[in-house]
């Protein structure tokens, strides 16, 4: 097989843009040129990488997973150079990490933070996004590791031997709301009357874990407000408007404050597991040694308090 660099870099450009026109405008070549070398790596490694019968073109299933390949390959051949022309400047690899709101707020800082007490000091570069979009972007290589509770829809979609999960750690969901001047929760899931609900869109995965919850404990309720963030969700609950579902790692500071309150007990908490994604295909150090050293048992454990 005989693979050309600028194939891969052609390949990652057209991945990103989705367009050959403006994709052979990036890579500096005409559009018949740069189409030529898309079909000389696709010949080279007897694959179909692009369905060009869409607009605007979508990789195949093959394409998707050869684009965390030759993005690997560019990135580290990008490392070699500027080490050796010393354009390091002393730093390592950079870890691209997706994260769902919530975690990235509640649940990264700290969990960094112990990982560097323990001598892993590995530089990282967070995005907070929704789940649909940290899959996406681990699935097309765009982020080396992806931080989210478990879904285990979701994992059905993603083969564990391509994307291995590790456990950090649990949490749980509490419904919390505003307390009155006595300190009580302003609303009783426990009671007669119909609560107003704090709810999560349509399709978010603690929505659905909620709704599941709802359903089996028939809770009468009115939804009055919907949102897919768990902290949008705390802020309208601050407010006093109704009661919600929000992780625990990210009301710890409001429930000690006494600014929320739990408003259920054990039977109306969810729980959740917190997982940490990685492509197999990705072969950067850093992700490496970090792998390695949280299956030795490095920064796991309960987070729930």
């Amino acid at each position: 097989m005989n693979l050309e660099s600028k194939w891969l870099e052609d390949f990652s450009a057209l991945a990103a843009t989705r367009s050959f026109s403006q994709a052979a405008e990036r890579r500096f070549v005409t559009q018949p040129a740069f189409s030529r070398r898309i079909r000389s790596l696709e010949a080279a490694l007897g694959l179909t990488l692009v369905n060009r019968s869409r607009t605007p073109v979508e990789l195949t299933a093959a394409g998707q997973l050869f684009l965390v390949t030759a993005r690997t390959v560019v990135e580290q051949l990008g490392e070699v150079l500027r080490h050796l022309h010393h354009l390091e400047g002393g730093q390592g690899e950079v870890m691209q990490v997706a994260a769902a709101h919530s975690l990235a707020l509640g649940f990264f800082p700290r969990w960094i933070a112990q990982l560097r007490n323990e001598g892993l000091n590995i530089a990282t570069r967070l995005v907070a996004t929704n789940v649909g979009d940290a899959v996406h972007a681990l699935r097309e290589g765009g982020c080396d590791l992806m931080l989210a509770f478990y879904d285990p829809d979701a994992a059905l979609q993603m083969d564990p031997e391509i994307f291995p999960s590790l456990h950090l750690g649990h949490t749980e969901m509490l419904p919390v709301c505003a307390a009155d001047a006595e300190g009580k929760p302003l609303f009783d899931l426990e009671g007669e009357a119909s609560v107003p609900l704090l709810a999560y869109s349509a399709g978010a995965f603690l929505g659905r874990s909620v709704n599941m919850l709802l359903r089996q404990r028939a809770l009468r309720f009115t939804t009055i407000y919907e949102t897919a963030m768990a902290d949008s969700l705390k802020s309208m609950a601050l407010e006093g408007l109704g009661i919600a579902w929000v992780p625990q790692l990210s009301v710890r500071a409001e429930l000690a404050r006494g600014e929320l309150v739990v408003c259920g007990g054990p039977q109306w908490h969810v729980p959740l597991e917190i997982r940490l994604y990685r492509c197999a295909l990705v072969r950067k150090a850093n992700v490496r040694l970090l792998w390695r050293k949280l299956e030795g048992g490095a920064a796991q454990g309960t987070t729930g308090s």
